[in-house]
């Protein structure tokens, strides 16, 4: 079976989006911009592997990389304030956390293979 990064992270962002469409009902001063901002990073990983994989440079590439990383990461704390205002999500946030953190780590990963 091929690996495909970039399918994984696209796959992530339409997870998030459709944990976040389970939080509408629950949208309110709190909920609406922490679901936004968690629907920006989360779906920015895909968008900048993309971008990665088509750079016209190595130092670009490793930009693109380094932007997915600080995108899965900050994920993880939209999730984490999610969990938080949302007690009864918290194991579905958890669930994605475990994915972003997966994907912050191979991100890493790469990152340090460029050098």
């Amino acid at each position: 079976m091929k690996y495909d990064l970039e399918e994984r992270a696209a796959k992530f962002g339409e997870n998030v989006i459709d944990f976040a469409r389970k939080l509408k009902e629950k949208e309110d001063v709190i909920n609406r911009p922490l679901i936004s901002q968690l629907i920006r990073s989360a779906t920015s990983i895909g968008a900048n592997y993309m971008e990665a994989n088509q750079a016209s440079s190595k130092r670009d590439f490793k930009n693109k990389i380094h932007i997915c990383r600080k995108e899965s990461n900050e994920t993880k704390h939209w999730l984490r304030m999610i969990s938080r205002a949302n007690p009864d999500k918290k194991e579905e946030c958890r669930k994605l956390w475990k994915e972003a953190h997966e994907l912050t780590l191979i991100f890493v990963k790469i990152t340090k293979s460029c050098k």
